[in-house]
């Protein structure tokens, strides 16, 4: 009898089923709201019907804004301290010694939080792609006073043994709830690491795109907005009524003023300009100055490309002069009505025919001095405008817009263009690469590297800063950044946050590519014998990714700095916390703890001590043995720690002695180091004495 329906022996919810008839007619007046027991249901505006079914304005409160059932709370859960720390994993860690990027495996909410102190204001670009909301489990919800289990437990989302109950579907009434108190505290605390000139780009779905854009509005502030990119990645046959192949991807500054007081331009080399200029180099050295052999040559190359090569849009480029190729470009003034002046022909001594639209520069001396530079050629008499060169290497004066200055070094400066918001990239492309990388189909569908990297680029304008991921995914921001570092130069360290998503949970409820993909992936880390989570694949993709932008590099003054310094969030180092984490703020950490837990390592008190001073996490660190004792020395000496047992005043009086040679700035024990109070408050007598300039702390 197992397949048999049961019949529903209570009577029919009436309620709602009036209110699914009201969606019908009007979609609008439904919202999401909670029951009597607190439960998230699907439920009537009445206010917005009110007004739907009167021929007059309803006075009412009116507020623009977004919310949701969960908004406060999850505006709360942006601001809760937590007592936890970033434990180092010297092991899973590439370059520990010298590497700039770290990589975190943890909530990134708790790891933001844990962050935020030492990036505060210095990210210049944070790209996220977040799980989209396709009505599956939600895997980030935020609950600080238990552990992620117990809440599941308490807030009926699994049962006994573990297995999650709900998931996020349309019909349970916060299908849209749920993902914005999701994403809100994360995006209020990402707003807190960007530079003044810091960039975020926010990749999305239909599902929830209009969400997030008045989300972001409120966040980051409507005037901040940029542009909402569309990313089309391929038509799909079998849809019914249209192909939806493409995704978003939301661009808001964190000060747009701040741009346009730095006079602040975004512009990309045009596609295919390099090859072209490759092609004019061989044949300059083939032919000499012979620029009619060049041109030759270099009209048969242009034929001879595929129809798909991105040269051939710039066939254009086909004339040569000392500056290398050019093409013609518009002198008239754009729009019309520009200025009209006498403009002798060389040969005829006769005025030239003025466009249109009049000439593009405004007087008689600018003209002189565009002709003077051999940026102007003349038709063969006067009864037709002259020709306006627009080079491939623009050169000094060329464009007004722009003060060129090019020199013989290999920084040779393109035709660059403007980006449009809308783009084309196939997604099958991304999938074969990272499946050639990894050796296996890990990743289901996985961002390309080489738009993000292009579009890294763009955003940065040129300079280096520091790259932020806090929904690593499949890894391919650190990819993206190494494509981009190795192809300029820039140096972009990079902070990259995912979750230990177990995959067998996502297993239960895969289905068939993904289901597949999902097998590979346990397949793949067990043959590594390596544990079986998402952030395991991270790394390996990771490091693969590394050596190979090492193999491409192209600037020879590059860093190569493809390494990582691995952390796992978890339990504060310290066992006896005396105030309560609403309580309790970063600083004051480090004057409330009694005692190290047992398995935890100096090295790992080290970094909760850097997070609670707000100091950078990739500071390079050496552990050195004073007067038989473990010392950690940081940014050569800034910092100086010993969280050994039985501390002497003999290595006080040492480090106090370095500490002023060196000017540094804090030194830290451990106060159960000491063997009495009497001990330690010698220990900052020493330091008053020999070195009182360094702030010197116990914990």
């Amino acid at each position: 009898m197992e397949h048999v329906e049961k019949l529903e022996l209570q009577s029919a919810d009436v309620t709602r089923k009036n209110v699914e008839a009201l969606a019908t007619l009007f979609p609008h007046i439904v919202t999401e709201g909670r029951d009597d027991d607190g439960n998230l249901i699907h439920q009537v505006d009445f206010e917005a019907l009110r007004q739907e079914l009167s021929d007059f304005v309803v006075e009412g409160k009116e507020v623009y804004q977004i919310d949701w059932p969960g908004k406060l709370a999850a505006e709360f859960a942006s601001n809760t301290p937590i007592a936890k720390t970033l434990r180092p994993n010297l092991d899973d860690s590439v370059d520990f010694e010298v590497t700039k990027n770290l990589f975190i495996e943890g909530d990134n909410l708790e790891a933001l939080k844990l962050l935020q102190e030492s990036y505060l204001g210095k990210v210049r670009l944070i790209y996220i792609d977040p799980p989209y909301n396709t009505g599956g489990d939600l895997v980030y919800r935020d609950d600080f006073s238990s552990s992620t289990q117990e809440f599941f437990w308490k807030s009926r989302q699994v049962n006994e043994a573990g297995e999650k109950l709900v998931s996020n579907t349309e019909a349970n009434g916060r299908f849209h709830s749920d993902w914005l108190s999701m994403i809100y505290p994360r995006l209020r605390l990402a707003k807190r690491f960007l530079a003044q000139d810091g960039v975020i780009l926010v990749s999305i779905d239909d599902a929830e795109q209009a969400s997030l854009r008045r989300l972001m509005d409120e966040v980051f502030g409507e005037q901040n907005f940029i542009a909402q990119l569309v990313w089309e990645k391929g038509r799909k046959n079998d849809a019914k009524l249209f192909s939806n192949g493409h995704e978003y991807i939301m661009v808001y500054a964190k000060s747009k003023s701040t741009l346009r007081e730095r006079k602040t331009t975004w512009r990309e080399e045009k596609p295919g300009a390099r090859e072209i200029w490759d092609e004019y180099l061989r044949l300059r050295e083939l032919h000499g100055n012979d620029d009619t052999a060049i041109e030759r040559d270099l009209s048969a190359w242009f034929s001879g490309l595929p129809r798909t090569d991105p040269s051939k849009k710039w066939a254009r480029y086909k004339r040569v002069d000392a500056n290398g190729p050019w093409r013609d470009d518009n002198i008239s003034w754009p729009g019309g009505g520009g200025p009209r002046y006498d403009v002798i022909h060389p040969v005829t001594g006769q005025p030239c025919k003025v466009p249109e639209r009049g000439w593009i520069w405004p007087d008689p001396e600018t003209m002189k001095e565009k002709i003077r530079l051999g940026v102007v050629v003349f038709r063969d008499d006067h009864t037709e405008p002259p020709l306006r060169k627009s080079h491939l290497r623009p050169i000094a004066g060329e464009d007004d817009s722009d003060d060129v200055e090019q020199d013989a070094g290999d920084d040779v400066v393109l035709a660059v263009q403007v980006r449009g918001t809308y783009f084309y990239r196939q997604s099958q492309t991304s999938v074969k690469h990272l499946r050639a990388l990894m050796g296996a189909q890990v990743f289901n569908n996985p961002k390309d590297h080489e738009v993000l990297s292009r579009l890294f680029e763009y955003v940065l304008g040129g300079r280096g800063g520091v790259v932020m991921d806090f929904f690593a995914g499949s890894g391919t921001t650190a990819e993206a950044v190494f494509d981009l570092c190795a192809r300029t130069g820039l140096d972009c360290p990079v902070i990259l946050v995912q979750l230990p998503e177990l995959l067998e949970d996502n297993l239960k409820s895969a289905t068939g590519s993904a289901k597949t993909t999902i097998q590979n992936a346990i397949k793949f880390l067990q043959n590594l014998e390596k544990p079986l989570n998402i952030a395991e694949l991270t790394k390996i993709r990771i490091q693969k990714a590394g050596a190979q932008a090492l193999e491409h590099r192209k600037p020879s003054d590059w860093n190569g700095d493809v390494g990582f310094r691995a952390f796992a969030v978890d339990t504060s180092n310290f066992t006896d916390i005396t105030m309560t984490p609403d309580l309790a703020d970063q600083e004051a950490m480090l004057d409330l703890v009694e005692s190290v837990r047992s398995d935890r390592t100096g090295m790992d008190v080290l970094f909760e001590v850097l997070i609670a001073w707000g100091l950078d996490l990739s500071a390079p660190i050496n552990v050195e043995s004073v007067d038989g004792h473990e010392v950690f020395s940081v940014e050569d000496g800034a910092l100086l720690a010993c969280f050994d047992d039985h501390l002497d005043e003999a290595l006080v009086r040492t480090l106090a002695l370095r500490a002023a040679a060196d000017a540094t700035q804090k030194v830290v024990f451990k106060d159960t180091g000491f063997a009495t109070d009497d001990a330690a408050i010698n220990a900052y007598q020493v330091f008053e004495q020999l070195s009182p300039d360094t702030t010197l702390k116990v914990i």
